[in-house]
């Protein structure tokens, strides 16, 4: 039974999409055609119409998955461990360093190759 109603659900999800890309054709469109209206009645328009495209597709199989998506994203930052201060600067500290020494022995080599070929063209 709960297939069955999973199947019909999917079944709408072509229908569901088809009206959120029309709803925000209409934002666009609305937004364009309005132009010469004021921004804050635009941005409105734009806002309403986008929140009930949102809406629309969070019903949708494709929807529920971004969503839950969302949700797994969310608790896994929430797991992380952040460096501390200190560490931070320590390791910013380290990475200019090695960026500073590679720069300069680039630089050397860049160097002495072109006083080495101007030597030698000369």
């Amino acid at each position: 039974m709960k297939q069955n109603a999973e199947v019909q659900e999917a079944r709408h999800d072509g229908f569901k999409w088809s009206v959120v890309v029309i709803l925000l054709v209409l934002a666009v469109a609305g937004n364009a055609y309005f132009a010469d209206q004021a921004l804050l009645y635009r941005v409105l328009g734009v806002v309403v119409l986008g929140v009930a495209a949102a809406a629309l597709a969070i019903t949708t199989n494709k929807g529920r998955d971004v969503v839950e998506l969302a949700s797994s994203a969310r608790r896994e930052i929430q797991r992380v461990v952040w460096p501390t201060r200190q560490e931070t600067v320590q390791t910013t500290a380290i990475v200019l360093g090695a960026v500073l020494i590679v720069g300069l022995l680039l630089w050397l080599i860049d160097t002495t190759l072109g006083w080495l070929m101007s030597g030698i063209v000369s």
